[in-house]
């Protein structure tokens, strides 16, 4: 899903990265701020104080965002379900847990945690705003007058407080993949005991929000006056847009609960390719690499060996890193992929596996006690699927998950 991301760092373990896309959201907030609301707060402020607030307030806002998604992410870990990141973007934060909970209680917990922590934010920062802000009597009926009091530090907890709890009450809102629609599904999932069908009813009710976000858009668009949203061409077009993406979003994450489906309890052995390219000596030069491997087979990947052993891999994209006059000079090892640095896995692993350490453009080593046996790459997971569809939409929805990298 986010193919060029800025990685931060880790916080207990957990890699955290912004993926570009959250610029847009950042620079709609505090334009949003700087020149709208906090100079209808503080006519009296100068630009550079007005600016200054707005952009904190922005960076407050997703730093709530992180805390939201590092709560689900810390039940995950609780439950001993691996978390390999959190994405900032442009609809806000993405844990990427690995597991599904097995059980709709952790479904629960996992997914009601993040609301009930973005509401608690949001009060703890009103109750704070409340206590620095001094109103003078007679200003409890004026809110004007009483923003005109709030010095920089209340103006933003005044802000970023209210914007918390309204984020938690829209992610418990029961649109499937938000979260309150997985604690439909957890609800559904204990009912009926069966998370496939709680899963698709979830999602089709996280349609049927979605489509209502667009319906609305349209609306405002139009001129039209809707309850809470208000009017307006620009509001109407950004509802279109996250109606849009959550549409997007609850299809894909039923299709993506058939994929696994699809790879559970199937070994890697089974999907893995058996007839492995050439294996090439660390010493050949990349001109003979190019000219006996490359072009008279037409393989993407070959084995690097150095005395007999496997040390690594190199593709033939990797030939570009070398000018076109020193191939005859140049030797594979210099443009080799360490083994230590290429993804592998065992043939009696679970094929689902594979998907989840799969990229658009990389393949899996599958090893049996340091000896090359297979190759795992999109094509043999998509054939696999190929044999496993049962109709051509459910196929085509497969072939988007496994190119997005999941």
């Amino acid at each position: 899903m986010f193919q060029r991301t800025l990685q931060l760092g880790r916080v207990l373990g957990i890699r955290i990265q912004l993926d570009w896309s959250l610029i847009v959201i950042f620079l709609l907030v505090v334009v949003n701020l700087g020149a709208g609301v906090f100079p209808a707060w503080h006519p009296d402020w100068s630009t550079p104080l007005i600016w200054g607030v707005a952009i904190a307030a922005a960076v407050v806002f997703f730093l709530s965002i992180l805390i939201h998604e590092l709560s689900h992410a810390l039940v995950a870990k609780a439950y001993r379900i691996p978390v390999e990141s959190i994405t900032l973007f442009l609809f806000g934060g993405l844990a990427a847990i690995e597991e599904d909970p097995d059980s709709p209680k952790k479904e629960a917990l996992m997914a009601g945690i993040g609301p009930v922590t973005s509401i608690a934010l949001g009060v703890i920062f009103i109750l704070l705003a409340s206590a620095f802000v001094n109103v003078p009597p007679g200003a409890e009926q004026d809110p004007t007058l009483a923003f005109q009091q709030m010095g920089p530090l209340t103006t933003l907890l005044s802000w970023a407080g209210p914007i918390n709890v309204l984020v938690g009450l829209f992610n418990l809102l029961p649109g499937f993949p938000l979260d309150g629609g997985r604690v439909l599904r957890a609800a559904l999932w204990g009912i009926t005991g069966d998370v496939e069908r709680a899963t698709r009813w979830a999602a089709r009710t996280g349609q049927g929000f979605a489509f209502l976000l667009i319906a609305c858009g349209v609306a405002m668009a139009f001129g039209i006056q809707v309850p809470v949203f208000g009017t307006g061409l620009i509001g109407g077009l950004w509802l279109v847009f996250i109606g849009w993406f959550l549409n997007s979003a609850a299809v894909m994450s039923y299709q993506r609960l058939q994929l696994r489906r699809s790879l559970e309890g199937v070994p890697i052995a089974q999907l893995m390719r058996r007839h492995l390219p050439p294996a090439v000596s660390a010493d050949t030069s990349i001109g003979a690499l190019v000219s006996d491997y490359v072009m008279s087979t037409g393989e993407p990947l070959f084995p690097v060996l150095d005395r007999g052993e496997l040390m690594g891999i190199v593709r033939s994209r990797d030939v570009r890193r070398v000018p076109r006059q020193a191939w005859s000079q140049e030797r594979v090892s210099s443009i080799t992929t360490p083994l230590d640095r290429v993804k592998t896995l065992r043939p009696q692993d679970e094929a689902l596996r594979a998907l989840q350490a799969l990229g658009p453009a990389n393949e899996i080593l599958v090893l049996d006690r340091d000896e090359l046996v297979g190759i795992v790459s999109q094509r043999e997971v998509l054939r696999w699927l190929d044999l496993q569809s049962n109709t051509d939409a459910r196929d085509g929805g497969q072939r988007r998950l496994v190119q997005s990298g999941r």
